[in-house]
């Protein structure tokens, strides 16, 4: 069952990259900042919760 990205609760990276046209490394750049407020570890998987990386995009005019 594929569940579209704009449904998901938490997303990858990859998924991240593709759904906001930001790029993986600078993904990687913004999630290692311990203030980082949409990600999340599961273990040492990181995931991007959807929602509050929607709304740091809305909130930011430079990233």
């Amino acid at each position: 069952m594929e569940i579209p990205v704009w449904e998901k609760v938490t997303i990858t990276k990859e998924e991240a990259a593709a759904y906001s046209n930001i790029g993986i490394n600078k993904l990687d750049e913004l999630m290692k900042n311990p203030m980082c407020s949409f990600v999340i570890y599961i273990g040492k998987k990181r995931l991007i919760k959807r929602k509050q990386f929607e709304e740091f995009i809305e909130k930011n005019i430079e990233i």
